[in-house]
């Protein structure tokens, strides 16, 4: 891999919580889709944002949250989805990752996987 292309990457951690409009309503712990099927996009960003505020407060970590919570199956890995270039991810995603500096924890982030918080790692 040239430098060029290596410095055009970011690294991120995410937590993904799916919801009824999620496009695959099914996930690691929730093979059938029963919980994803009856959670609404509001109550999924209500349980984000609660996750989010105890990162954010030092009483939860990242990796461990998204280990326990996360619907992605990153979930194995606390989150980590690897390095990633443009036009590899879904277009909000993207962004919000982009925008992030090293270290710094995203807002609530929509994607037709259902809704996100983005903790950029590189």
């Amino acid at each position: 891999m040239s430098s060029s292309s290596a410095a055009d990457k970011v690294r991120a951690s995410h937590i993904l919580i799916k919801h009824q409009g999620s496009r695959r309503k099914a996930s690691w712990k929730d093979p059938e889709g029963q919980v994803i099927s009856n959670t609404t996009r509001d109550d999924a960003v209500s349980q984000l944002k609660a996750l989010r505020e105890d990162i954010i407060s030092g009483k939860a970590k990242f990796g461990d949250v998204a280990s326990r919570y996360s619907d992605c199956s990153s979930a194995k890995r606390g989150g980590d989805l690897g390095s990633f270039g443009r036009g590899q991810m879904q277009k909000p995603f993207e962004d919000a990752t982009y925008s992030l500096k090293v270290g710094e924890i995203s807002e609530i982030v929509d994607t037709d996987s259902g809704v996100h918080i983005i903790m950029r790692t590189g």
